[in-house]
């Protein structure tokens, strides 16, 4: 599955489960935000990944600490870009598409990781 479609999928999932679309795409020096989304008050940051074969690894296991360190640093950036959102909950999540499985793991990391 490629990176739009799976981005999509994740995003039609997440949108059904009541959270609501901020940014999708949401690019900067270093790092891209795959959906910005708002969970209730939280402000959730989701990267989506995808893997059509296991052989080298799951999705989930794709997301290492330079990525997250990458994820991070684009967080602190669209905040500083979007102050209306910089007093919420930030919380990291993954989606994660293994052919047609989809794995929303909420909170998947935390900003120390």
């Amino acid at each position: 599955m490629r990176g739009a479609d799976a981005e999509t999928r994740a995003l039609r999932h997440l949108e059904r489960q009541g959270l609501k679309l901020v940014a999708r795409n949401w690019r900067c020096k270093g790092g891209e935000l795959d959906l910005v989304m708002r969970d209730g008050d939280a402000l959730a940051i989701i990267e989506v990944r995808s893997r059509g074969r296991s052989d080298y690894g799951s999705a989930l296991e794709s997301i290492d600490a330079r990525k997250r360190g990458h994820l991070v640093h684009a967080a602190q950036l669209f905040l500083a870009a979007h102050a209306e959102h910089a007093q919420r909950e930030i919380r990291f999540d993954v989606v994660a598409l293994d052919g047609d499985q989809l794995h929303w793991l909420k909170a998947a990391f935390d900003v120390d990781a």
